[in-house]
């Protein structure tokens, strides 16, 4: 007989909630849960397309260890010993630094890829830290970090409460969100300006979040930052601009105004492409709501002045008065957030405390741009990368030069892959780890839950146990822990007991935690969870914002959790400003010294003159990064690898709809089946991300048969935004000519 279990979506940022559809141990159908506490049964096609993934013949279902050259099946004992024989030894040898760490975008997915990489990279030493972040979002924790004290302090839109949004590089519609976790977003959206509000859109493209704006700007790519800044300065000159209560906590409010001189509407139109009065209306529109809300994304993220785009969309929120504010940007308290403390002066946010070895990039966050991970590898002397170890992450695709990389991982001395498919980059591994289908799998989504428009928590355990042959993804992590930091053989328990121990050592001589003084040994014994990570789960929710604190009251704990299998409702987001703030001096550091170093640069920028022709990427519904590229229910239609022309565009170059041309740049050339439309401004063409599945020796027969183009072998990964080191994936110049 049927049954039915419930599961959050593990595809995107949206974190809907699931009903699962079973019969014995598969999954054959999955619709939204109207129940659950947050998406309220809305789905996606990704999520309606749940069981399709879970059960794609292509997952690996065991380990695979390379022999005599070839990755051949082998128990996961075997696969344990191959990695503590290998990575001890190379340590040994050549140092800490000898092993890098990918980290891939699924992972923020995973309970497993929040847990334990951190466990990982103490375990190894190692300052190699390479992730997806430099690929898409750091300039956004970089400014967070600059201006708040805290890399991960990002405000989110209020969107149902907000009277005017302004969505910058965003494209929700198609994406659910980035950044701002947000069940049915197209839904709020018509609900916004049902309700009066006002949704302005700027992206190049007219997408399909900007045919439902009340307006559209379609500027010149990679000019967000002067746009931004133009739009803060009339806020200045005309003297709207109003902080509110923010201004007893703002520092720098007075040198804003002088070190964005010259960044007026007429100065920036022509390198934005926009009439200077258009940019000085929005300005007084912005300044005239009643609550306002600026929001930029990914196409603002990953320009050449990312960091100062990201900087400015909070700068505005500030001038406003719409920071910390119902209606504004506000902070998210996530259930497994640190509970709040009383407001106080905090240790600041540095950038480039070390710098890579090649390059001399600067680290930001603890990492090291994807970019540079190549010629980590490639370039010999001591610190190189010898070892690599590579968690839910294809570079080879989704980093810049990628036949470069592809080159390097092929001259490791040894790899690891935590992943499911053999893809464009596992299949370089000397042992594969891959982790059970989703269905398998407990989860809890603690990044998103930082994110998230409305407080809110919700667990899913597995929906069907283990199959046999299988680990969890949880103890595969575990045990890797183990075989790199030589304690290999012990049990993967050990791991999350440790890291018990250590959390609550923590929390007991802490003088403003209510646990001051505890024994750390009785309260480990309170824990509730059937396994390491649930119990390390229930110490979060305990000592969570909303949790019982080992107190017998009401409070938050994983029992009750459980025990409300669609979620729990935490409430609206809160103003929490002064208490987040970990800055130095305690207050918002308005104009922090790194960004007041980069303006010049910025307003050099204005005598530009700009390319005739640049590149942007897109977005599809059906798709996300390169791994859903397998599943034939999210292939085909609209969610193809094209290149977008406009129709001005394609009659100079001499290019036909449904022709092929040659598009060149920095790091090559690809061919590609060229789409005339005229949802593209002229000068611009869009290419999608993720594509380029044509490599031998991967097993992702659906995503080979339809293989596309790998849209970042037209870089080279010189192109940087330099505060973040994230990859300029936008608004690069291209060269296009006609293939006969």
């Amino acid at each position: 007989m049927p049954r039915t279990a419930l599961r959050i979506c593990p595809l995107c940022e949206a974190t809907c909630g699931l009903t699962l559809t079973i019969e014995g141990a598969t999954v054959t159908g999955a619709r939204g849960d109207r129940e659950d506490v947050f998406s309220r049964g809305f789905i996606c096609p990704k999520g309606a397309a749940f069981g399709a993934l879970d059960a794609d013949p292509d997952r690996l279902r065991g380990p695979l260890v390379r022999r005599d050259g070839q990755l051949r099946e082998a128990t996961w004992e075997e696969a344990y010993e191959t990695i503590a024989a290998a990575v001890p030894a190379l340590v040994r040898e050549y140092g800490a630094q000898s092993v890098g760490v990918v980290l891939g975008n699924p992972n923020v997915h995973t309970m497993a890829g929040h847990l334990y990489p951190p466990l990982l990279l103490k375990a190894l030493g190692t300052r190699n830290l390479f992730t997806a972040s430099t690929l898409d979002q750091m300039p956004k924790h970089v400014s967070s970090g600059l201006l708040f004290g805290d890399p991960f302090a990002i405000p989110v839109p209020d969107l149902d409460r907000t009277d005017f949004l302004l969505l910058l590089g965003a494209n929700p519609v198609e994406s659910n969100g980035s950044l701002c976790t947000a069940p049915d977003f197209p839904g709020r959206l018509k609900a916004l300006r049902a309700r009066g509000g006002t949704l302005v859109v700027v992206d190049p493209r007219r997408t399909r979040t900007a045919k439902l704006a009340d307006r559209h700007l379609a500027p010149r790519p990679g000019s967000d930052a002067l746009l931004l800044a133009a739009l803060a300065h009339t806020l200045l000159a005309e003297k709207t601009a109003e902080p509110g209560a923010l201004a007893e906590h703002v520092l720098g409010l007075g040198e804003l105004a002088e070190a964005l001189v010259g960044f007026t509407p007429e100065a920036v139109a022509p390198a934005c492409d926009l009439p200077a009065e258009e940019i000085r209306d929005l300005a007084r529109a912005l300044a005239a709501a009643p609550t306002a809300a600026v929001y930029g994304r990914i196409g603002s993220s990953t320009v050449e002045y990312g960091t100062l785009a990201s900087w400015l969309v909070d700068v505005l929120n500030i001038l406003t008065g719409n920071l910390d504010r119902p209606g504004g940007a506000l902070f998210p308290l996530s259930a497994t957030d640190r509970a709040p403390r009383p407001a106080a002066p905090g240790k600041g946010f540095g950038l480039g405390r070390w710098h890579s070895r090649v390059s001399g990039h600067p680290e930001a966050k603890a990492e090291f741009p994807m970019a540079a991970l190549a010629e980590e590898i490639e370039t010999l002397g001591e610190g190189r990368i010898r070892a690599l170890v590579s968690i839910a992450a294809n570079p080879v695709l989704s980093a810049p030069d990628g036949r470069r990389l592809d080159a390097a991982l092929a001259g490791l001395d040894f790899m690891i892959s935590i992943d499911p498919y053999l893809n464009e980059t596992s299949r370089h591994a000397h042992v594969v780890l891959p982790p059970p289908p989703p269905a398998q799998s407990a989860h809890f989504d603690f990044a998103f839950n930082a994110f998230a428009i409305r407080n809110q928590v919700r667990y899913s355990p597995p929906a069907i146990p283990l199959e046999e042959g299988r680990m969890d993804e949880c103890e595969i992590h575990a045990r890797l822990v183990l075989a790199v930091s030589g304690m290999h053989g012990a049990a993967p328990a050990a791991v999350d007991d440790l890291a018990v121990q250590s959390a609550l050592a923590r929390e007991v001589a802490d003088p403003h935690s209510p646990l001051h003084g505890e024994d750390p040994a009785r309260l480990a014994g309170l824990l509730a969870g059937d396994s390491g990570p649930e119990r390390r789960l229930d110490l979060m929710l305990r000592l969570g914002p909303y949790g019982d604190r080992f107190d017998a009251g009401p409070g938050l704990g994983l029992e009750r959790l459980r025990a409300r299998p669609h979620g729990i409702d935490l409430g609206p987001l809160r103003p929490r400003l002064p208490g987040l703030l970990k800055t130095r001096s305690g207050r918002i550091e308005l104009l922090p010294e790194p960004i007041a170093a980069e303006l010049p640069r910025l307003r050099a920028a204005l005598a530009d003159r700009p390319a005739t022709l640049v590149l942007v990427g897109r977005r599809h519904l059906r798709s996300n990064n390169s791994w859903l590229h397998n599943v034939p229910a999210l292939t085909g239609g609209s969610n193809r690898c094209t290149l977008q022309v406009h129709p001005d565009d394609a009659q100079r170059l001499g290019l036909a709809d449904g022709g092929r041309a040659r598009i060149a740049a920095d790091g090559g050339s690809l061919e590609v089946p060229v789409e005339v439309t005229d949802s593209i401004r002229a000068g611009v063409v869009s290419l999608p991300h993720g594509w380029g599945h044509d490599r031998s020796g991967t097993r992702l027969s659906v995503a080979s048969a339809t293989p596309g183009v790998n849209v970042n072998q037209l870089l080279d990964g010189t192109r940087l935004d330099p505060l973040s080191g994230t990859a300029v994936l936008n608004g690069f110049p291209v060269e296009l000519t006609p293939i006969p």
